[in-house]
Order: C-alpha cells, then structure tokens, then sequence
C-alpha cells in the first residue's frame, strides 16, 4: 500500500534530524567548525535584523587617582551595534507520485527518504559553505554577509577602510577596518613565512589573535612547502574537526580548498591565493532558532501541474562579526 503522506514523513524525518544536519553543516566548513569550537553558533529569536554588540571606545573616566582626589563620573556612550540582515537558504526535496507507489513498502520508503535527504543536506552544506565565503552580493544580494564582506581584499594594503560592513561605515571609524596584505610577488617558500609574520603581528593585541589561518590549495602547498620536517607541528584538538592543521604561532593552519571543480571554484569556496587569519572569538554563527534546517512548513505542497509533492530544507540567519579589527587577509598576487 501506497503512503498517502509523503510530504509529512519526509517533514517529520527532517525535524528529527534538524540538529544532525546542522552539525554537518557547520563541521563541512573549517571556518564554521572554529566558529562552533569557540561556542559562537547563537541563535536569533527573532527581530528585522541581526544586531551584534561591541565596544567601540575606552571609558574615558578610567584613570590614576590619588587621596582624595575626585573621581569623574561622566556619562559614556561606549557601546553600539553592527546591524546584519537576515538571509535565507532553501533546498527543497521532491517525491513524485510514480517514486511514491513504486516505493510503497516501508523500508524502502525510509531508505528512499534517506537518500533524497542526504543529498539536500549535502547541497545546503555547498550553499552555505560558499555563501561563508562570499560577500553577500551573489543571488542579487540575497546570499550571507560572508568573510569576503567581513575581511575584504583592499586596492590598498593595511587597514581596509574603503566600505560598509554591518552597517558601520570603515572610513569613518578606524576600530571597525580589518587587515589587508597583498604580497609583493607570488608567495613562495622562501618569502611566504615573512609576509605571515607582517600580517600576525598587525592582528596581535595582548591575548587577542589569529586562533586559525584559513588556506587554499596554492597557499597551502606553499606554505608546507616552506617548513622542514622537524618544523611540522600538528594539533591533536583541530584534528578532531576534521580538517587536517600545522601551526603557525598558536594558530591553526588549515586546508579548506579541495577538489578543484571546471567552474573555476574550489570544493570549499575559499578564496584562491588566499590566507585568512581570523580570529573566531569575534566572529559568529546567527541561524534563527525556528528556521535552522527545518522543514519549511509541515504542510504538503503539491506542483501545481505535475504529480509530486515537496518538502523544503529550509535555514535562516547571517554570519556576523563584532571584532574587525583583529581579522586578516593575506593574498598572493
């Protein structure tokens, strides 16, 4: 016997795994994983925008006293947000009338459930993985505010102040400019390690730094390329992400590239000829609570001309970031 609701287990498989295939997403993608690592995938509950807090001035009332001098206690307005809109992501997963009767037992169902499943978790892993990446102008802009708009690559070098990120215009606040280092010429074994150095030391403030340095296959092999044997430290911690790390400093340096696909893209969506240094403690995973690998609605959806029925795999949120200052770019030319 046929199963007359098709749309509603394929629903109910996908609440129950919601959890499951929020992890593969986020532990698909080395800069999601250190994300997660440090505890900064939060939630939204709910609001027109994603606002992130930060401090953006010294209380200017600190300060050496002595006796009985008086102590000032004026008013300070050291606190402000960056404002990121809500972006959204949707696979939907179909059955067709004929796949439904043909599949009529149950354990066949199930097993055709999973595959299908399987497949829209993978692709909205892609999705999400490449949106992380980018900068939010794909899709018409509809795409995640991604490290390309948090840590841009600059016409200049330095303190990238040429733009708007979260709402916060870079040129006219110096705190809000992350860093940019394009190399002199193609990086190499040789002058690669110097150019990291120059970039960490302008991400460095007391404890704050890079915790993971993100390549691509080029810089990657270069940078391999530049240690000796004795010189290869793993982390025993990152290898449990699953993304295979050296150390540079205390960070991790990790391979996101991959699989090099005609497009001219990478399997990750990494940016080509590109070290990233972030530091996560700044940087956070927003997915709204009610809309985070979930069915898009419980009800059926059937084509309108056609005999099939739909569940949609749907996310919402933003990546968003509260510190700028202390995340790096590094490009070969």
């Amino acid at each position: 016997m046929s199963f007359p609701t098709v749309t509603d287990i394929v629903a109910t498989t996908i609440e129950s795994r919601s959890r499951q295939i929020a992890d593969n997403v986020t532990n698909n993608n080395a800069g999601l994983a250190y994300i997660k690592d440090k505890g900064n995938v939060k939630t939204v509950s709910g609001g027109s925008e994603i606002l992130e807090e930060l401090s953006f001035a010294e209380n200017s009332n600190g300060g050496f006293y002595s006796g009985y001098d008086l102590l000032p206690v004026a008013a300070q307005d050291v606190i402000s947000a960056a404002r990121f809109t809500l972006k959204q992501a949707a696979v939907p997963i179909v059955m067709s009338g004929l796949e439904d009767l043909q599949n009529s037992g149950r354990e066949q169902m199930i097993d055709l459930l999973d595959a299908r499943i399987g497949v829209g978790e993978s692709t909205m892993a892609n999705i999400l993985s490449y949106g992380f990446y980018g900068d939010g102008t794909t899709a018409g802009g509809k795409a995640i505010t991604g490290i390309d708009a948090a840590v841009p690559a600059d016409v200049a070098t330095g303190r990238v102040a040429a733009s708007t990120y979260g709402g916060i215009v870079r040129g006219t606040w110096a705190f809000w400019r992350p860093y940019f280092s394009l190399m002199a010429a193609a990086a190499t074994p040789q002058n690669l390690p110097a150019a990291m150095n120059d970039c960490w030391a302008n991400l460095v403030r007391g404890q704050d730094r890079p915790n993971v340095i993100i390549a691509d296959n080029f810089m990657w092999g270069v940078y391999v390329a530049s240690l000796q044997a004795l010189q290869r430290f793993t982390n025993p911690d990152s290898a449990r992400l699953g993304f295979p790390t050296i150390k540079f400093m205390d960070a991790d340096v990790v391979l996101d590239g991959g699989i090099y696909f005609a497009s001219s893209s990478w399997g990750s969506g990494a940016p080509a000829k590109t070290m990233l240094f972030l530091n996560t403690k700044y940087l956070k995973w927003r997915p709204h609570a009610r809309r985070d690998m979930v069915p898009l609605s419980p009800n059926k959806r059937y084509a309108i001309n056609q005999d099939a029925e739909v569940t949609i795999l749907a996310w919402a949120g933003n990546l968003t970031c509260s510190g700028q200052y202390f995340q790096g770019r590094l490009k070969s030319p």
